[in-house]
């Protein structure tokens, strides 16, 4: 009784809600990771979560509902402030938001400091009358991140559409794997259910973690071995008639024999079928078309050195179309690059689930496993 009255939901919790939810909503707009870590740092303390996990254990059904009600509430604040503030980003558009699309994936690493975030504030909260801010943030670090960048992304109206839906779904397995740690700390601190209808709902409670672990981080495929490396983008094959002529690449960290292999890019230039172009001649004569040769496509494989990916715009420094992440490729459309304030933009397409996207992309994020013709840019219109 007396761990349930410390873990009981105060005002606090809502307070400091709306504060963390506005600092990580100005972190996001700024794309300040500083921010980002003052939001963490003014979050509040996370004892509501220690609450549904006793409540868990012991089969307090009441107890349950009034944590779990609590922090949707939290986690709903938090979101609007990300929302909020993706809205505030729409009249300075286009921006740069890696930290959004950063903490919206999923990463192995955000896994471990989740694991020993919720094993200590579960401990620290056990065996010491002691508030644990320090697990607590950990625990706020990689609930609230991805859920305010959730909000963000949906409120910037950016043409993320496929980012926020991810952001919701890193928060929840991140909760459900913080919940899973923390009830298995709770029974090695030989916490048990004290009823059968108390075990019953523990029993259920953890299965059900158990399958949301499973499913959507990964893991489960990994365990069964069903798990395959990401397959790129597809882009078009034709068949090769020539050797290209050796030019020099974006990043000279791969050999062209090794990017081909990583990527799948013949070795070989391959040739397009012409398309006829119709001519107008006197009327007494049959038109003869004409062939126009076109430019041969490069195909490129993103390697950006930030937020794990790149964006194709609609024009250079316009509209986000989509974000690729690193490893995937694009087809660059040669002899047609523009220099905007001192960058490089590329012409490129991607397809993206089964369907051609042209854009422009900073040529910087671009690395070639098949010879470029030229990087200078064209003469801006």
């Amino acid at each position: 009784m007396h761990l349930t009255r410390r873990a009981f939901p105060s005002y606090e919790l809502f307070v400091f809600s709306l504060v963390a939810g506005a600092i990580l909503g100005l972190g996001y707009l700024f794309n300040s990771q500083a921010l980002l870590i003052f939001g963490v740092l003014a979050a509040p303390l996370l004892t509501p979560w220690i609450g549904t996990a006793l409540s868990i254990v012991a089969g307090a059904l009441r107890l349950f509902a009034q944590t779990v009600t609590a922090l949707f509430v939290s986690s709903l604040i938090i979101f609007l402030g990300g929302l909020l503030a993706g809205f505030a980003s729409r009249p300075f558009q286009p921006l740069t938001f890696n930290e959004a699309f950063t903490h919206s994936r999923l990463w192995p690493a955000d896994l471990l400091v989740l694991t020993i975030g919720a094993v200590l504030i579960t401990i620290s909260f056990v065996r010491s009358e002691d508030r644990p801010y320090r697990p607590s943030a950990l625990l706020a670090y990689e609930l609230f991140l991805p859920l305010c960048a959730a909000g963000f992304v949906l409120g910037s109206d950016i043409g993320l559409g496929e980012i926020w839906p991810q952001g919701l779904l890193v928060f929840s397995v991140h909760l459900a794997w913080a919940t899973f740690f923390g009830l298995v700390t709770l029974f090695f601190l030989r916490f048990y259910p004290t009823s059968t209808g108390g075990a019953v709902f523990s029993a259920l409670t953890f299965i059900g973690l158990i399958v949301v672990v499973a499913m959507y981080s990964g893991i489960g495929d990994w365990i069964t071995g069903k798990a395959a490396p990401p397959t790129p983008s597809a882009v078009a094959v034709m068949e090769a008639t020539a050797p290209p002529s050796p030019i020099a690449t974006i990043t000279p960290s791969l050999k062209p024999d090794q990017a081909s292999a990583v990527i799948g890019v013949p070795t070989s230039s391959p040739t397009r079928t012409p398309r006829p172009t119709a001519v107008t001649l006197p009327a007494t004569e049959t038109p003869t078309p004409t062939v126009t040769a076109e430019p041969t496509p490069i195909v490129a494989i993103i390697r950006a050195s930030e937020g794990g990916g790149a964006f194709i715009r609609e024009v250079p420094r316009g509209q986000v179309l989509v974000t690729l992440a690193n490893g995937s490729t694009v087809t660059i459309i040669p002899n047609d690059l523009q220099e905007v304030n001192g960058v490089i933009w590329v012409h490129v397409f991607a397809i993206v689930n089964d369907k051609r996207v042209e854009g422009w992309m900073i040529q910087t994020v671009l690395q070639t496993a098949t010879p470029v013709v030229d990087w200078q840019p064209s003469p801006t219109p």
